[in-house]
């Protein structure tokens, strides 16, 4: 497994990892598929960007990523993680080399925390911010689905260093 910065090349491919995501439902916040173009904005050149990180497996295959960004009106040492992996065929260690380079990354910035707010039903999703060391740090309560379902919003918080 091999970690690198997310480039423009790599949008069509890990536009394809979101979108299986999406289409499955349940486990992202994001309820509408992106086109290349959008996930290039969105995940790679917003100004609000800190970093996007590519896992590659041994083949060279793209097989997840996850980005950092900064909310308005939070603190410039606080950012919020987005982390998706592909479906097909899964890879063990994933989630695992993706949050070690994007440490590595935050940390050069100056990022001191990193927030992931996660869907209450998205149990591997809090699964995986709890096993990387994340802890609880607050809840939202029924956040509307587009459908209007409420779902919580479990936001977990990693301090570096």
């Amino acid at each position: 497994m091999r970690t690198r910065d997310a480039r423009p090349e790599d949008a069509a491919a890990l536009c394809a990892i979101l979108n299986e995501i999406v289409a499955i439902g349940g486990t992202t916040a994001l309820e509408e598929p992106l086109s290349e173009a959008e996930f290039i904005t969105h995940f790679l050149t917003r100004p609000e960007i800190v970093c996007c990180v590519v896992a590659e497996d041994d083949a060279g295959a793209l097989a997840g990523f996850q980005m950092l960004e900064h909310k308005k009106g939070v603190p410039d040492h606080i950012t919020y993680s987005s982390t998706f992996a592909r479906q097909k065929p899964k890879t063990r260690g994933i989630g695992t080399a993706l949050f070690e380079a994007t440490k590595r990354s935050a940390a050069a910035k100056g990022v001191t925390e990193i927030i992931a707010r996660i869907r209450a039903d998205n149990v591997s999703g809090l699964a995986y911010y709890s096993k990387m060391g994340f802890e609880d740090w607050k809840t939202d309560p029924g956040v509307p689905l587009k459908d209007g379902t409420p779902v919580d919003r479990i936001s977990k918080r990693y301090v570096l260093g």
